[in-house]
């Protein structure tokens, strides 16, 4: 046997162990950074204090904090961009109940967890290490939602076509901010109604 292997106990292998040890620093790590002053607050220290392991397991996943951070970010983004499309996917062909499946999906996903809508939103975290994941996350939205444009209007790439998706992922973006700091006092069906509104009106005669 391969020393180097991770070894199996009570049934488990190492490689399943080490996956639970990540998942429980992800979920410490969006504890931290989840809340108000929560990169002042990441250290491999309270990650360790708040999954409840020891250092030495941190580090056979993350070189630092910020790998840490990105990682939470990741897992965050992936996981709304997942069920976001798969509630798409599951809506009829009409175009209403898909943008309406689609924007209700990712505004209660940052709404129903509230770290997840600072890790995502919060400007106190503009200047770190996840302002290019950011950036990149935006990329990922305009993206979906061109090629979902694509295939409901029929249309090719096109200028229009990429600065309607900016403006909507853009201005979703905002309003979600003001949203979650209390700016935006609206509940969370408005919201989710005057959006795919707005997103009907724009996105419906500009690409037809």
């Amino acid at each position: 046997m391969d020393d180097a292997q991770p070894r199996t106990y009570g049934g488990v292998t190492g490689d399943v162990r080490i996956a639970g040890r990540r998942a429980r620093f992800i979920e410490a790590g969006l504890d931290l950074l989840g809340t108000s002053g929560g990169w002042q607050r990441l250290s491999v220290r309270g990650a360790c204090r708040e999954a409840g392991l020891a250092a030495r397991y941190f580090y056979e996943s993350f070189a630092d904090t910020e790998a840490l951070a990105v990682a939470v970010y990741d897992h965050v983004v992936d996981d709304i961009a997942a069920t976001t499309l798969a509630a798409i996917e599951s809506a009829s062909d009409d175009v209403t109940a898909t943008v309406r499946a689609g924007l209700g999906t990712l505004v209660r996903a940052v709404a129903k967890d509230p770290r997840r809508g600072h890790l995502l939103f919060s400007p106190a975290l503009a200047h770190t290490v996840l302002a290019a994941r950011r950036t990149a996350s935006t990329r990922l939205f305009v993206r979906l939602l061109g090629l979902r444009a694509r295939e409901f209007y029929g249309v090719g790439d096109s200028g229009r076509l990429d600065i309607t998706a900016e403006v909507l992922v853009g201005g979703l973006a905002q309003a979600l901010t003001s949203w979650l700091d209390g700016t935006l006092a609206v509940s969370e069906d408005e919201l989710v109604d005057h959006c795919c509104r707005l997103f009907l009106a724009v996105a419906g005669p500009e690409l037809r």
